[in-house]
């Protein structure tokens, strides 16, 4: 079954099989922030700082309406990943249809909410009436895209599952190239404004997702995907929920206390807003490096469960944390130390680039202890356990991010400067109540591999 781009995760040394799987991987990451760079570089360039605040602001509102659904590919990625180091064909196929049949439901549902949803909640965040049209128009636009962007993500999903993170990466590649195109093309040439980026985006994405189910179409055995057999298997989709329910809670109550600090910076105008959308844009670039060791420590931890090489389980943390912390510093103080010029791509106003540099002076030299925290959170999904590090996760970051923003930041210090400092905070409490999660739920396991008698 397997074939030159997939992956056997449970046999040879890790270090080198875990850089080649999470370099693609990472480079896919980063080609989809470019989309959104794409978009806040060329309003902010073209269009000015009203309509670069209105990008930024719609960023954490979206992620709380798709992270639900998002989520659920996770547990796609488990499922695929276990049955395939299991090498249980039939129960790979099941999942597959039974995934693309839920990222098409999901991706309807979403159509419909961001098209409802987009002004009162952008109203209910606190939006200035300068940047609240155009954010709405970006955000309703943006959300037509959704049907796309839930089947891409889903096709990868089960990409990544078998190690093949190198096909994706080429996809999106020609996508990034066409949305930079249109871009430019709907902003300088027909003066679109908000709505020509969320256009371009979402052409983007149609082509990504096209060229990710033709990908599984083609394939051979169980990989091989046909919309005829697009349906719902019970015992999959329970599945699923399982793993990707308690996933995309956490992410969509994590965009919760997103927001609120959205709403929060709101209330410093306009110009911070600009300064806070272009740094976290560059910030993003940071994560989504730490970001493909979780998805990283996900797949290998769920192949060598089902393959019950329960011994590799820990090596697997520990590679996935090393490589996590070596980006996440050095990247994070490059961030740092070239705010400026990086800053400048997006936007030649002083005053924006100020506030920029104000929030990545805390975020980035810390940024690499929310690597540690997700990374944990992936072994601990790979394992097959959602719901307590959803329960850790929100208590331990969600929750006490709310708590700073309405004691500390309300009543002792309202600035950005002390609304900023509680990420790092949040993220190393959290860490460390995941890393006591780890130990008490490995030892569930084995110590020593199963070796099959059959």
């Amino acid at each position: 079954m397997a074939k030159s781009y997939e992956m056997d995760m449970c046999s040879g040394p890790l270090p080198g099989k875990v850089l080649r799987f999470a370099i693609p991987l990472m480079l896919s990451s980063i080609l989809q922030l470019l989309f959104n760079a794409a978009d806040v570089i060329v309003v902010g360039r073209f269009a000015g700082s009203t309509s670069l605040a209105a990008v930024g602001s719609t960023g954490a509102l979206t992620n709380l309406l798709t992270n639900v659904f998002l989520g659920l590919s996770i547990g796609t990625n488990v499922l695929v990943a276990r049955y395939y180091g299991a090498r249980q064909e039939k129960n790979i196929e099941e999942t597959i249809h039974t995934s693309m049949m839920l990222a098409l439901i999901g991706g309807g549902i979403l159509v419909v909410l961001g098209l409802l949803l987009a002004r009162p909640l952008l109203e209910l965040m606190g939006t200035p009436e300068d940047v609240l049209d155009k954010a709405a128009l970006y955000m309703r636009i943006i959300f037509v895209g959704c049907p796309a962007m839930m089947m891409y993500n889903f096709g990868s999903a089960v990409l990544r599952a078998v190690g093949d993170t190198k096909r994706p990466l080429y996809y999106l590649s020609v996508a990034g190239v066409l949305n930079i195109v249109l871009n430019l093309f709907f902003v300088i040439v027909f003066h679109m404004d908000v709505a020509g980026v969320a256009l371009a985006t979402i052409i983007s994405q149609c082509l990504s997702m096209a060229l990710v189910v033709n990908c599984l179409r083609k394939e051979e055995g169980p990989l091989k995907f046909s919309l005829r057999k697009m349906r719902i298997d019970r015992a999959k989709f329970v599945a699923i929920l399982q793993i990707g329910l308690p996933a995309g809670l956490q992410g969509a109550i994590f965009s919760i206390s997103n927001v609120l600090i959205q709403s929060t910076v709101n209330s410093f105008g306009s110009i911070a807003m600009a300064g806070n959308t272009a740094a976290s844009n560059i910030e993003g670039f940071v994560y989504v490096a730490m970001n493909s060791m979780y998805q990283s420590s996900i797949s290998f931890t769920g192949q060598n469960m089902g393959a019950q090489k329960y011994k590799r389980v820990n090596r697997i943390l520990y590679v996935c944390q090393g490589y996590v912390c070596l980006f996440g510093i050095s990247l994070g103080l490059l961030a740092y130390f070239f705010g400026t010029v990086l800053l400048g791509f997006y936007t030649n106003d002083p005053e924006v680039i100020k506030y920029g540099l104000l929030r990545m002076s805390i975020i980035c030299p810390t940024y690499f202890t929310c690597g540690i925290m997700d990374t944990l959170v992936g072994s601990l999904r790979g394992m097959g356990y959602s719901v307590i590090p959803m329960i850790v996760s929100l208590t331990g970051a969600c929750g006490l991010r709310i708590v700073w923003i309405f004691t500390i930041f309300k009543f002792l210090s309202p600035t950005l400067t002390t609304l900023y400092i509680s990420y790092p905070v949040t993220w190393i409490v959290t860490a460390l109540c995941h890393l006591i999660t780890f130990i008490v739920i490995r030892r569930r396991f084995p110590k020593d591999d199963v070796v099959s008698t059959a």
